[in-house]
């Protein structure tokens, strides 16, 4: 693997099991590609949170936790910020659930949630979380692009920083979810803030340089030596999103930028106090789907 203009790029960031670049520097080879198909990005993100899923627990579970409902590495939880409304008695389904602690706090609250995502490695550490904890949920293992449920299934579709960005075509997820909400239903998520495209993944000074444009759209793709794409994430601008919603059916109730707490000197991948204070890291979208 080779960048390309390595002097654009002088610092690589840890992440996960592998060295992960910042946005912005091409990952390149001595061969030409195409921009990957759908296919190639599930392929490769399935496989990426397989082969991540025990680093990415023990690095991040303990701030996730087993029963609780975290929306961003800003520390912003559900128990406070309260976007999802009253979910007693409610049918959730969460999207790139991950060890599904969100879906186990849902139902601590009453829910009735259905937890769902692509990696069989992330649902193994639902499991073993489910054991932990003794809250149990519905593990389902589906993509976003093809959701395995009968139209108007929930009364709730939210995730916290699942699917949405690892699919090229985010329009036609918007529209399974809205397929699978009843009418007067709700779509919360949350996202990296897409004005963080335009800084590397650095939490220090150097990323708080602008060096990329916020409207390029091509994608961030990491490939293995032999090409094959090993790790895809997209890029859309808050425009972008809103007319995805909009086509979908969606009404947008309100567009959360968390900030900063003082009190929080955690740093999470690209997150961090010194950028957070600064600019938004997070965006959560809240959305309803009209009754008629």
């Amino acid at each position: 693997m080779s960048v390309e203009n390595p002097s654009a790029c002088p610092l690589w960031a840890e992440s996960g099991r592998s060295t992960r670049l910042p946005y912005g520097c091409r990952v390149t080879s001595s061969h030409s590609f195409e921009t990957p198909t759908e296919t190639e990005a599930r392929r490769a993100n399935r496989s990426w949170w397989d082969l991540d899923a025990d680093d990415y627990q023990d690095e991040h579970g303990a701030f996730l936790g087993d029963v609780d409902f975290v929306w961003c590495p800003e520390r912003l939880r559900e128990a406070d910020a309260r976007l999802l409304g009253a979910v007693h008695g409610k049918k959730i389904l969460e999207l790139g659930a991950g060890a599904a602690a969100a879906s186990r706090w849902l139902r601590r609250e009453g829910a009735r949630p259905v937890a769902m995502d692509l990696s069989a490695g992330m649902l193994r550490h639902a499991r073993e979380a489910a054991d932990r904890s003794g809250v149990r949920v519905p593990l389902v293992q589906a993509d976003a692009m093809a959701l395995p449920f009968a139209d108007g299934a929930f009364d709730i579709v939210c995730t916290a920083f699942g699917a949405i960005p690892f699919v090229a075509d985010s329009g036609a997820a918007m529209r399974e979810v809205a397929r699978v909400l009843r009418p007067g239903g709700s779509w919360v998520f949350s996202i990296t803030h897409p004005m963080r495209w335009v800084f590397w993944d650095e939490p220090d000074e150097t990323g708080l340089l602008a060096r990329n444009s916020y409207f390029d759209r091509s994608p961030y793709v990491e490939r293995d030596e032999d090409g094959t794409v090993s790790y895809l994430e997209q890029h859309r601008t808050l425009g972008d999103r809103i007319r995805e919603l909009v086509a979908a059916g969606f009404v947008v109730r309100d567009l959360v930028e968390p900030e900063w707490p003082d009190d929080h000197d955690q740093i999470w991948g690209q997150w961090s106090p010194l950028r957070g204070r600064l600019f938004p890291g997070t965006a959560i979208f809240v959305c309803d789907l009209p009754k008629s």
